[in-house]
């Protein structure tokens, strides 16, 4: 036999100690084979595993660091007058084996500890004599590391907390600090001009500023952060159509008035809430389409317009991408309610058919086509540009815009036209597109115009007494009623005035109507205007059933008294303007804000306890 033949032939075979040529022999190995190499690689493994539990503990932040060990010890703790040490030096393993003992003594002597405590509770010291009873009474200590140590994560835990909070109350405070900055720089809230010269017109804005203050205080205390405030109740309020959600439509709503009036503390803390609380995505139900834009997304751009905040132009888009799905119809005339969470959208089902309300889908060109403006996304002004196209080109009777329009379809509802409920609103977005395009959109200037004219020729009407108003139209007959929603047209004929070739007549056909309307409020118990008013017979601008003697604290009246002022500066427009006020602080002025009352022809008044969004 060859004495130079391999232990393991694992390429070569031997016969009787002939090699044996590999292509015509196995080139598998035999068993035995196997169980030797597989023996080797057991020890050598073993040798592995035993080796990582051998190394100092320092070999563990290899999990987090595979370079630590690598590097050299820090030099902190290399002994006196040496230079770096490598790092597999007898010195550094001395050391690094040193802190494992030390460690490990002192977890014996810690468990010892706590044997010995566990002792004397079960077996308690007898009082020795001179011993204080405190002593033996003391009670058993075990586990009161595990105590002290609960103690100490919990105490960790409350620090933690406590510093995120002021941390974020820090943060809350620099963005104040910084709007704060921002508006003094604009100069908006303190610049002087405009204030007023005479005392009387002064002592009247301040009191103005103070019923504010009230309705706001109440808000704030009772009902912040819902919709609106039940001021008699001393609650929270939410309509219909703001949802099941409490958004904030107050803060929004009001938050340009406390702007305007210069109430700065007021003004940031709602500018906080909005910014921090204010979540539209957490709407769950269906909400109106119209209220939502006019006041949230008008809210919201509203102060972008007077402050350049970055943070409200934020809001309102955040808003207007949740409304978007609405306009998804063959016409583009959008649904009147849409649910925020899942993008589906309705109309009301009282409205003529499943039809769209002209009011609600035409009072959206404002906010959209200015988001438009300062986002640069041109989609939500093409949106609204559609509905604007659908309104132009579509058939209209006697020129008139019928109020129920169906989305799928485009045809008119009900033939119902009105310039209160359910119309309103679209007139006076019209004229103000254009105004507020710089006179470019001559596309809206002559579509109010033609509207307006045809409400003049079938809608004006004259009572008996000499009074002025716009009726409902109804299959081809007049409705001798007008809305207090209607009593706006005073102040929108006056505004569009300006850009007419007759300007004279409406600023005449304004200040009739608006007269109109004074004289529904001067026919009252209380000074204030019902929600509707008749003239029939000898009833001149009364409200002649139970459901139009109501007062919700709406303000188209004295919007008109407030433009009608400022075309013509007539006195009597602003004390019309303050007799409605005193008539609002004394009836409906309660403890946390004010109220609507049922009936405006009762002395003695009751009170719906709900402060509107829009007060």
């Amino acid at each position: 036999m060859a004495t130079n033949r391999p232990i393991l032939p694992l390429h070569q075979r031997y016969v009787n100690g002939v090699p044996v040529p590999v292509s015509g022999g196995r080139v598998a190995l035999r068993t035995t084979e196997k169980y030797v190499l597989c023996l080797i690689g057991l020890v050598f493994i073993s040798l592995c595993y035993s080796a990582m539990f051998l190394l100092p503990d320092r070999v563990n932040s290899f999990v987090d660091s595979p370079q630590e060990l690598f590097r050299p010890r820090p030099m902190d703790l290399v002994p006196a007058g040496q230079g770096a040490i490598d790092f597999g030096h007898d010195i550094e393993d001395h050391e690094l084996h040193k802190r494992d003992d030390q460690r490990k003594l002192e977890l014996l002597i810690q468990q010892e500890q706590a044997l010995e405590k566990a002792r004397e509770a079960i077996n308690p010291p007898v009082k020795k004599a001179g011993e204080s009873e405190e002593r033996v009474n003391e009670p058993p200590q075990v586990g009161d590391d595990h105590h002290e140590i609960k103690q100490e994560v919990e105490k960790d835990k409350e620090d933690f907390q406590r510093k995120q909070k002021e941390e974020e109350l820090r943060k809350r405070e620099e963005e104040k600090d910084k709007a704060r900055q921002h508006i003094e720089e604009k100069g908006v809230i303190e610049e002087s001009d405009g204030d007023p010269d005479d005392e009387q017109t002064k002592t009247r804005r301040n009191k103005i500023r103070e019923m504010m203050l009230h309705a706001w205080g109440g808000y704030e205390k009772y009902a912040w952060g819902a919709n609106e405030l039940k001021p008699v109740s001393h609650m929270g309020h939410s309509a219909s159509i703001f949802g099941r959600t409490s958004l904030g439509a107050t803060i929004v709503d009001g938050i340009d008035t406390l702007f305007i009036m210069g109430l700065q503390d007021q003004y940031h803390k709602a500018r906080d809430w909005i910014a921090h609380d204010f979540k539209f995505t957490a709407a769950s139900s269906d909400v109106s389409v119209f209220e939502i834009n006019i006041r949230f997304i008008g809210g919201m751009l509203s102060m972008f317009a007077l402050t350049g905040d970055e943070i409200f132009k934020t809001k309102a888009v955040e808003i207007a991408e949740k409304l978007l799905p609405a306009f998804n119809t063959p016409t583009g005339i959008p649904f009147g309610l849409i649910n925020v969470k899942t993008g589906s959208a309705r109309n009301w089902g009282w409205a003529s058919g499943g039809s769209s309300i002209l009011a609600e889908f035409g009072s959206l060109h404002l906010e959209f086509s200015y988001l438009s403006e300062i986002t640069g996304d041109q989609k939500y002004l093409q949106k609204v540009q559609k509905i604007r196209q659908t309104l132009n080109d579509v058939a209209k009777p006697d020129g008139l815009y019928p109020n129920y329009l169906h989305p799928k379809t485009g045809k008119w509802g009900q033939k119902h036209v009105s310039i209160g409920a359910l119309g309103d609103s679209f007139y006076e977005y019209l004229i103000k597109s254009y105004i507020m395009s710089g006179e470019q959109d001559q596309q809206a200037k002559k579509m109010y115009f033609d509207a307006i004219e045809a409400m003049e020729r079938k809608l004006k009407q004259k009572s008996s007494g000499g009074l002025t108003f716009l009726g409902d139209y109804r299959a081809n007959r007049i409705d001798r009623k007008m809305d207090h929603l209607s009593c706006f047209s005073g102040g929108m004929f006056a505004l569009g005035a300006e850009y007419a070739t007759e300007k004279q007549h409406y600023i005449d056909l304004g200040a009739e109507l608006t007269k109109t309307c004074h004289q529904a409020y001067e026919n009252t118990a209380t000074g204030l205007g019902p929600e509707a008013f008749r003239f029939e017979g000898r009833s001149e601008a009364i409200a002649m059933r139970q459901n139009e003697k109501y007062y919700i604290l709406r303000p188209e009246t004295i919007e008109s008294y407030f433009v009608m002022w400022r075309r013509t500066h007539d006195q009597k427009y602003r004390d019309w303007a303050w007799q409605a006020a005193q008539a609002i602080e004394k009836h409906c002025r309660v403890d946390a804000g004010f109220s609507g009352i049922r009936d405006v022809y009762a002395s003695k008044v009751s009170h719906d306890d709900v402060q509107q969004s829009f007060f």
